[in-house]
């Protein structure tokens, strides 16, 4: 059985969160980093987390998507709430831009990029990675992390273009595969150039993935993450699950041993 770590997980999101988690550990998941969309997804994160310590670990971040629903108040509410537990964090996320017309609309470009902007100094600050969303918006999204000087980041489901993903390679970051990585092309190409040693594995449960046949994601699918990412390199699975392993212990700092 592979040894796996789910790098990116909505479990506040989640129904039976318990059982989900105990099925994923049957299924050689050794370790899951939960992310924060708001403040109360960051409350509920942490109290899943220190209920399940050392197998699930907190990431505390704000949503692109939630910042049109929040005014400045909330907003400094939350970033105040990060910063205060800032020491249980194995990271800053799920943190970034989103360009998608209906956002937009709702939450300027400007707006974002000032959020995330504050968001990364707290990342540069404690020493804390990033967890990058950044849909249509890839380019600026480096270019905020880049420009904050923030030494760890992972641009989690990366969709975007060749030379976006080259600068983020030669920048010593990392990508994320999702079980996605089945069938999207524009993310199996962005994992298919991403070289092993930046390469991390994720659901983004409990999004729902599939073509044809759809389903509502799990931790225990960062397996399918796995089977994808190896027939695409045409490697083994097992030297995929051993290298995105090690790369998530040491990226996020993690308590645990394999």
């Amino acid at each position: 059985m592979h040894k796996l770590i789910d790098t990116h997980a909505h479990l506040d999101e989640l129904q039976s969160v318990d059982l989900m988690l105990q099925e994923a550990q049957r299924n050689g998941v050794i370790a899951i980093v939960a992310v924060g969309s708001d403040y109360q997804s960051n409350v509920k994160i942490l109290e899943i987390s220190q209920k399940h310590y050392p197998f699930v670990y907190p990431a505390l971040g704000l949503h692109p998507w939630r910042l049109a629903n929040l005014e400045s108040h909330q907003i400094d509410e939350n970033l105040r709430f990060i910063e205060q537990n800032i020491t249980t964090a194995v990271a800053i996320g799920e943190i970034g831009l989103d360009y998608h017309k209906k956002l937009v609309g709702a939450a300027s470009k400007e707006w974002q990029k000032e959020v995330l902007r504050r968001l990364l100094d707290l990342a540069k600050k404690y020493a804390k990675p990033a967890i990058i969303h950044s849909r249509y918006a890839w380019k600026d999204s480096f270019q905020s992390v880049k420009d904050a000087e923030v030494g760890k980041a992972v641009f989690h489901w990366f969709t975007g273009f060749s030379s976006v993903l080259r600068n983020i390679i030669d920048a010593g970051y990392f990508i994320s595969a999702t079980p996605a990585t089945e069938y999207h092309e524009e993310h199996r190409r962005a994992i298919k150039e991403t070289p092993l040693d930046r390469l991390l594995l994720e659901t983004d449960c409990p999004v729902t993935y599939g073509l044809e046949s759809k389903y509502e994601s799990k931790p225990t699918d960062v397996l399918r993450s796995l089977k994808a990412t190896a027939w695409l390199k045409g490697t083994d699975e097992s030297i995929i699950a051993e290298l995105t392993t090690k790369n998530a212990i040491e990226f996020f700092s993690l308590n645990v041993t394999t």
